[in-house]
């Protein structure tokens, strides 16, 4: 990484300032789309929590992001035919793709059910989900049926259900092959993992990727913006081009959630910066 870093200083510098231009102008300019990349630049719909969906979508065209994993505050799980129709047309309106849904939380084989009806409502084949682990049998025979992928959030330390990536590969590795995980690196170094490591390890089953750096690979670190932490992304980024990973890298931003565009900018401005400087 040294004898880059000048490198990637710069071109993520020249990245984060035109960006940021963008956003004081108003305008639509569009930057490198990467689109010699077999992995997608996205963003994760829990980052806009406090945000409808107008005022998200207006938030990706500011940093020229178009894809989005759909959160159901966004679009509930009982929205009707005619609802999800009208959220598909607003979202190609701004020139995004909904890729996936969830995170969702599955306690019961009744919630399964709901998702992943949902999900086929809705017109993805990825589900990004939360089940209990007594659940695991149930889901199996959900994507056997569906033919849905099925990508298991990992929290980190937080909580017990699915703290990193070996966890879940220990728990679905007998399983249908598309029941995996979405490898969100910034929980899984707080877990004290090495998320590089682990997307070269369980590369088979990893169907999405949450992008967040950690002030500290320890449950006390603070996940923020990309460029900031102890997570290698150029590392990261190199490591996504060894395994052909093929899925979405979606910025899950969880800092000054009220605020977040600056944050957002900078993240993506960054690891767009990564991915140009890395080639």
């Amino acid at each position: 990484m040294k004898k880059n870093l000048k490198l990637i200083l710069l071109v993520v510098f020249a990245h984060t300032i035109f960006m940021s231009g963008n956003i004081l102008a108003g305008t639509p300019d569009r930057p490198s789309e990467n689109n010699d990349e077999l992995f997608k630049v996205a963003i994760a719909g829990y980052t806009f929590v406090n945000f409808n969906l107008d005022e998200t979508l207006k938030m990706m065209q500011e940093v020229d992001v178009h894809y989005l994993c759909i959160k159901d505050f966004h679009l509930p799980l009982n929205s009707t035919d005619d609802e999800i129709a009208a959220f598909h047309a607003k979202l190609a309106a701004h020139n995004v793709t909904g890729y996936a849904v969830g995170p969702i939380y599955m306690k019961t084989k009744e919630e399964i059910d709901k998702a992943f009806e949902y999900a086929k409502r809705v017109g993805v084949k990825l589900i990004v989900g939360v089940p209990n682990y007594e659940l695991l049998p149930y889901v199996d025979q959900k994507v056997k049926e569906y033919d849905f992928k099925y990508a298991i959030h990992l929290h980190g330390p937080d909580i017990k259900l699915y703290p990193n990536a070996t966890d879940i590969y220990e728990n679905v590795k007998d399983l249908d092959p598309r029941i995996g995980m979405c490898l969100d690196i910034g929980h899984d170094a707080r877990d004290g993992q090495d998320p590089i490591l682990d997307l070269e390890r369980y590369k088979d089953r990893v169907f999405d990727i949450h992008m967040k750096n950690t002030s500290a690979a320890t449950k006390e670190g603070k996940t923020g913006e990309i460029g900031r932490g102890v997570i290698d992304i150029p590392a990261f980024v190199r490591m996504l081009r060894k395994v052909g990973y093929s899925g979405a890298c979606s910025l899950e931003y969880e800092r000054n959630m009220k605020a977040p565009l600056a944050g957002i900018a900078e993240s993506i401005g960054y690891f767009r910066g990564v991915i140009d400087a890395t080639k």
